[in-house]
């Protein structure tokens, strides 16, 4: 009781401490005025749409998986379009372990004795004028287990952990039986692992009706949005980051690889058969189990039948074989030098591979690079250049698991950690109406000051601001726990301020052979004005990054954000209320924070003296060493929130501010480590568990007291 009133008295001192100056720093103020070269970028945005669908149609023509003849024109499109804004640009390749689909095949017996043969084919639309239609590959799981597997089916709804435990309270058993889930709520890759982990053979995911198909409507693609009968979401099962074979280095030709014995032994690739179905298969496969009945929030749509558990009576047999091939994949680089800092890098990436056609992911946001790229090139024309770098990146293999971005981070880790100002990511550009931006902290401020500067694509009489905002004071930044994109290496790994945006949230055909150019011109976005929107703020985000003199970072948003709960993440009062049942001290946690929201608000008083300074006139060669010392200070603070021993039990992750759920790599979560002992804390509630736990605090106490030293910018 006591350790509860001096951990409690503690915080609440410590905040009514800094209440008046912190409130005084958070009142709205005028964004600073904006460089030319803002101005000049929104100007031009004229053509912009016609010259993005043009862009799109090219890209998406065939199917073009990483390592395929078709992606690789598609990166020599990339790097001949840039060539032609005047933009440098060359072909980075790395040699990287691929899965390819050889066979699969997928039979019911009924309680009657007959056999189902599904076909596991998506079938092509009418009207489909597409030729390369039928080149579209055999559905499957990249990096999935080769082997056959038999048993009757259980159906365990999303395969979340939490839905395992609720089986086992109604006393249903999956060891050595088929898990049939349906996709959602988590990564694929978790939804077999966890199969795996409860004891089921193999894994049947089906894409639902009610999430996917629209619900009893009955009409989808091509008359409606939604996924047709026969449409198969494909993706990757790879739980790891990056090539499996060159964990941790650069996976260029040549060199030191481990075996995949070895990748299967750590656990990031399955070990049991899975296969991905229709929701029209999966509606057989149901009918055909039997048992109690599933939860409400387990079934499926209202015309739907009536959801079962098992097991069986059905019984699958499913077999998988794949091959493993190291592959070359290609990531497109292309440099705008900087005029006085060409050291500092402002990179903005997207990556070009697709499971299929890819009009949504990715390439709606590959096209919405090359408009940023035209805009940048005429801007060249007029005799701009930008005091900072700028790298456009098109990376490869991305959907395989992050692994063009991540081996070239890998090779380039030391370089990109010391001159990386930030790294804007736009993966899925477009898949409907809504804007959305995930972050770090330090950006909240310059984001939203951007938004205010765009059209609303959807509503002309409003800025961006306004619709994202909504009734709220302030529109929500999410942020970048989750691994679901080409910013994982750069801010999990390295440490770098990042950003992640997109118009639209989730999209029926996903993965789907249907997510093609007609799908977009259809529905995700008819007039190409949302991609338009895209390209506006992603480059005028980049421009302020590159051109203004003093880096547009606020830290104080960044300090408030470890105070309080923001977009599901569980902040410090949330840890003592977990915590506090374990006899954890959060105090520590408190009084780094304590520390870093003195040097967020010192380091804005010293921004605010410097910018005076010079408006004064009084530039000097000591006045520019301030700058570039605030700027260096500025830019490192993040990287101080990356430990080299990473977390426990997944070492690549470095961010103990932000990570992926452990058994769920599109989840995030703040504060990690902390949370990941915390869990096993309750599971074995032993007192090495709990000192676990105590030690995770500290660990991301240090981290935060380590990042105020950086942005104070002195030693102790």
């Amino acid at each position: 009781m006591a350790a509860k009133t001096l951990l409690t008295s503690t915080f609440l001192f410590i905040s009514l401490v800094s209440l008046v100056s912190l409130t005084f720093l958070l009142l709205p103020s005028s964004p600073p005025p904006k460089p030319i070269s803002t101005t000049l970028f929104l100007s031009l945005s004229a053509p912009s749409n016609t010259t993005i669908a043009a862009h799109l149609k090219t890209l998406t023509l065939k199917p073009h998986m990483a390592g395929t003849q078709p992606n690789s024109a598609d990166a020599s499109y990339v790097v001949s379009t840039l060539s032609s804004y005047s933009i440098p640009s060359h072909i980075t390749p790395f040699h990287v372990l691929l899965t390819y689909p050889v066979s699969h095949s997928l039979t019911l017996k009924n309680n009657n004795g007959s056999v189902f043969v599904f076909s596991l084919r998506q079938e092509i639309y009418d009207g489909d004028e597409n030729p390369f239609a039928g080149e579209v590959s055999l559905t499957f799981h990249a990096y999935g287990h080769s082997g056959n597997a038999v048993g009757e089916g259980v159906y365990v709804n999303y395969g979340r952990v939490e839905d395992y435990e609720r089986l086992r309270e109604m006393g249903v058993e999956v060891k050595g039986r088929i898990a049939v889930a349906r996709y959602g709520r988590i990564f694929r890759g978790d939804i077999v692992n966890n199969a795996e982990e409860a004891g089921a053979v193999g894994v049947v995911v089906y894409s639902d009706r009610k999430d996917y198909g629209g619900g009893k409507e009955g009409r989808w693609f091509p008359e409606e949005k939604w996924l047709p009968p026969s449409g198969v979401q494909v993706g990757s099962v790879y739980n790891g980051v990056g090539d499996p074979t060159t964990p941790g280095w650069g996976s260029v030709e040549g060199c030191e690889r481990i075996g995949y014995e070895e990748v299967e032994e750590s656990g990031d690739v399955p070990g049991i058969v899975s296969l991905p179905v229709s929701w029209a298969d999966g509606e057989v496969i149901l009918n055909a189990i039997e048992g109690l009945v599933a939860d409400d929030d387990w079934q499926g749509s209202e015309d739907a039948l009536v959801y079962r558990v098992g097991p069986g009576p059905g019984i699958l047999n499913l077999t998988y074989n794949g091959n493993r091939t190291i592959a070359k994949i290609e990531n497109v680089i292309g440099v705008i030098e900087g005029a006085e800092e060409p050291d500092r890098y402002v990179i903005l990436g997207n990556h070009r591979d697709a499971w299929t056609f890819g009009a949504v992911d990715p390439n709606s946001g590959t096209a919405s690079l090359l408009e940023v790229a035209r805009r940048l090139g005429e801007m060249l024309k007029k005799g701009w250049r930008p005091r900072r770098s700028i790298l456009l990146c098109n990376w490869d293999a991305e959907e395989y698991g992050l692994i063009g971005s991540t081996e070239w981070v890998e090779q380039n880790r030391e370089l990109l950690a010391s001159r990386v100002v930030a790294y804007l990511n736009v993966d899925c550009a477009v898949s409907g109406p809504g804007f959305h931006v995930s972050a770090t902290p330090q950006l909240d401020v310059l984001l939203r000051q951007a938004s205010r500067e765009i059209q609303d694509p959807d509503n002309t009489s409003q800025t961006l601001y306004e619709a994202w905002a909504g009734s709220d004071v302030d529109p929500v930044v999410g942020r970048l726990g989750g691994g679901g994109s080409d910013f994982s290496a750069f801010v999990q790994h390295v440490g770098i301020p990042s950003a992640d945006i997109s118009f639209g949230e989730g999209y029926p055909v996903y993965h789907s052979m249907y997510d093609d150019f007609i799908w977009m011109k259809n529905f995700g976005d008819p007039l190409f004005q949302r991609h338009v929107a895209v390209a506006s703020i992603w480059g005028l985000v980049a421009l302020r990054l590159a051109d203004e003199e003093i880096l547009p970072f606020d830290y104080v948003a960044y300090a408030t954000e470890l105070e309080h709960f923001n977009m599901r993440q569980k902040s410090a009062k949330e840890l003592e209320n977990e915590t506090l049942v374990l006899g954890i001290n959060l105090i520590p946690l408190y009084k780094s924070i304590e520390k870093f929201k003195d040097a967020a608000m010192k380091t804005n008083y010293q921004k605010t003296a410097l910018l005076e300074s010079k408006g004064r006139g009084s530039g000097s060669k000591d006045g520019d060493w301030g700058v570039r010392e605030l700027n260096d200070r500025l830019m490192m603070t993040e990287r101080a929130f990356a430990d080299q021993d990473g977390l426990p039990e997944r070492r690549w992750y470095k961010h103990l501010i932000y990570a992926p759920a452990k058994h769920d790599d599109y989840g995030s979560k703040a504060f990690p480590g902390v949370d990941d002992a915390l869990e096993k804390a309750k599971s074995l509630n032993t007192a090495k568990s709990r000192e676990a736990v105590q030690h995770e605090v500290w660990r991301v106490s240090r981290a935060i007291t380590s990042a105020s030293l950086v942005l104070n910018g002195q030693l102790t």
